[in-house]
């Protein structure tokens, strides 16, 4: 097994029920922050972690996604024939930022069914996972390639991780951990993981989010693992299996989370990635500084 993280595999076969109806058509990757789809803050996070080969698990109804990241002679043609030099830029990065390949999920089977479907590209190699529902703002500093030098020093599979304080805890897997030394209180060695745990029997504060740095033997987990609820197979449950082979790190991310999968969350996250926009942050911010707030939530719906 290679030691280099390469491959990045992005599950994206969901339907996207809570954003209905935007979605009923709309895959909810492809709903825009601002000016990007929300896969595409995943795909550059990983190419800036120094993954070349990009695998996407999609479903029914996903082709736009595939459509986005593919090239498109006409509109670029259009842009060249009108002089848009600086939009036909844009869309030829996006067609050429990495190498892209799909593999299909015929049926939602879980989050652990996804990211079996891309067994046969990933291959006998380490390789990261992304939820794209989840923008990591760290600049400078990529969250996945945060994971990524665990994984290099540890030569063991690493999941993200985030302090939740509360009763909000019970939303998330939780860790249960200890500390392991010289890494600034950031990293901590798995011995079990609990999902949606009551707060009171959560084992941390410690809660699992979208990202993982993964060694291929998680693949032979998820296989044999017996279906549960609806029939599907769930990556918590084979990264449990996998504890009894392999030790499994957890790295408290540096950077700032935001669940694009929730409507509040969504809305919190295009507001902050447009303040950050030279072009468009000091005029908006000038603009949410004039609201009226309160009047403004009397208004209609």
């Amino acid at each position: 097994m290679t030691l280099k993280v390469r491959k990045a595999v992005f599950p994206a076969a969901g339907m996207g029920t809570r954003f209905l109806p935007a979605t009923k058509v709309m895959p909810k990757e492809m709903l825009p922050v601002v000016d990007k789809p929300i896969i595409q803050y995943g795909v550059e996070e990983a190419i800036s972690s120094g993954c070349d080969e990009i695998i996407i698990i999609t479903g029914r109804g996903k082709v736009l996604i595939e459509d986005h990241f593919d090239i498109s002679f006409e509109l670029e043609q259009t842009l060249a024939q009108r002089n848009k030099h600086n939009l036909l830029q844009t869309a030829q990065k996006v067609a050429r930022m990495a190498h892209i390949l799909t593999a299909r999920q015929k049926e939602p089977l879980g989050l652990g069914h996804a990211v079996l479907m891309a067994k046969r590209l990933v291959g006998n190699e380490p390789f990261g996972v992304i939820l794209p529902d989840d923008l990591v703002d760290s600049p400078g500093n990529p969250c996945l390639h945060q994971l990524i030098r665990v994984f290099e020093e540890k030569k063991a599979s690493v999941i993200a991780t985030q302090v939740v304080e509360g009763k909000a805890i019970s939303a998330y897997g939780v860790l249960d951990a200890k500390p392991v030394d010289g890494f600034n209180g950031r990293l901590y060695e798995i011995s079990n993981m609990v999902e949606k745990p009551a707060f009171a029997d959560a084992p941390s504060n410690l809660a699992i989010i979208g990202r993982y740095v993964l060694t291929p033997r998680i693949f032979e987990m998820i296989e044999a693992l017996k279906p549960g609820a609806g029939g599907e197979l769930q990556l918590t449950d084979a990264l449990r299996n996998l504890l009894q082979y392999e030790k499994i790190y957890g790295y408290v991310i540096e950077g700032k989370r935001h669940d694009a999968g929730d409507k509040l969350g969504f809305l919190k996250a295009t507001v902050e990635y447009a303040l950050q926009r030279p072009d468009l942050g000091p005029e908006f911010k000038e603009y949410l500084l004039s609201l009226n707030v309160e009047k403004a939530s009397h208004g209609p719906v």
